[in-house]
């Protein structure tokens, strides 16, 4: 029997190709005996695996329940709740990750011997705050998941500082900050093609507006762009390419995979990261493509969102949209010179490491170790 602690990392995704989870398995498999429960195989290094099964849902299939604010019937109807909690043992571990507001009650349950840190990736009681039918049914739902649970867990982190704040103001709840950062990547900045090659690599969804990436192209001569869309809203993407079929700069490129994405990103000069913040979480975002986008080695035009002009500023890593209209959008793109690119891609690369996942997940380290202790 080994004498390390005992950590379990839960999470209703296949951590596999979950990048903030799977950076989590690979922190703590070196000095923690590391159980996964999670949909999806086992990933090396990890003692037990308890695979949640495919078609098992994460999100709450009694809408009754819902609408009628039996909330506990609720949650513990969840498909994939109900599979983990048959599989887990309690009192057998020492801490455990909780991932994601949804495995947090679940977790608390196991009975862990030195607590449950909760790791938040989004701000989950404002998470579809923009669709009139989630504000009515199921914000309330999440706001009682946080009320209720989270004050019981022994440490809490999330993504960025503005979401971290509104966690601490609305529920009492210290949370410190780790990054969506991505790993360190050994490179050098390729050199500043012409015209400029732009790129915009993240999922198809409609509250994002990315039309406005593609309209802000029309008669920009001097850069092209290519859009790298995972089809996660078949028929937005579909509407985006249509929009973008009279612009001959705009161009649609086939998704990669993970392991590949910043090598593939690599090939251009900037990254257009813009996100208008239709929502709370987009408002507060620091994206995993920012982070990418610097081990890539590449400028970065972003819209005005604090997080990342923050970031930006401080390691002069490109430019900032005066808001967020495509007329500022189309006049950033219009004035982009080869020197200023050339000389963000070289601040990129100055940044990469100070920016990589390997420094910010010092941040789970220390507190998964403070809980040990």
């Amino acid at each position: 029997m080994s004498d390390r602690p005992k950590l379990l990392i839960v999470s209703i995704s296949d951590i596999s190709s979950d990048p903030r989870v799977r950076k989590q398995v690979e922190l703590f498999r070196s000095d923690y005996d590391v159980s996964t429960c999670s949909l999806g195989p086992k990933m090396d290094g990890v003692d037990i695996h308890y695979e949640i099964p495919g078609d098992a849902r994460g999100w709450v299939s009694d809408r009754q329940a819902l609408i009628t604010r039996r909330y506990e019937r609720a949650y513990w109807g969840i498909s994939a709740v109900a599979s983990a909690r048959g599989m887990l043992p309690r009192n057998s571990f020492d801490v455990v990750i909780a991932n994601d507001l949804n495995t947090v009650p679940l977790a608390l349950s196991l009975n862990p011997r030195r607590g449950v840190h909760a790791d938040l990736h989004e701000f989950a009681p404002r998470e579809k705050e923009s669709e009139r039918t989630w504000r009515m049914f199921v914000a309330p739902y999440m706001r009682w998941l946080c009320r209720r649970y989270l004050p019981q867990t022994a440490s809490a982190t999330t993504v960025s500082q503005g979401i971290a704040r509104q966690y601490e103001k609305d529920y009492g709840v210290h949370f410190e900050v780790v990054t969506n950062a991505a790993p360190y990547s050994r490179r050098t900045p390729t050199p500043v093609a012409n015209p400029i090659r732009l790129i915009h690599a993240g999922a198809a969804q409609r509250f994002r507006r990315l039309e406005l990436c593609i309209d802000a192209m029309r008669d920009v001569d001097g850069a092209t762009l290519d859009l790298m869309l995972m089809p996660n809203e078949p028929a937005y993407l579909a509407e985006l390419r249509q929009r973008a079929a009279d612009i001959p700069s705009v161009q649609f490129r086939a998704p990669v995979p993970y392991a590949s994405l910043v090598e593939t990103m690599a090939e251009y000069d900037a990254s257009l990261v813009v996100f208008p913040p239709s929502t709370f979480n987009l408002a507060n975002t620091l994206p995993n493509k920012f982070f990418e986008s610097v081990q890539a080695r590449l400028a970065l035009v972003i819209g005005p969102t604090p997080e990342m002009v923050t970031i930006l500023d401080e390691y002069g890593l490109g430019l900032v949209t005066e808001d967020f209209g495509v007329g500022s959008l189309h006049q950033a793109l219009a004035r982009l010179d080869r020197g200023a690119v050339e000389r963000w891609k070289r601040a990129s690369d100055a940044a990469a490491l100070p920016l990589s996942s390997e420094r910010q997940v010092e941040g789970w380290k220390t507190a998964i170790a403070r809980l040990v202790a």
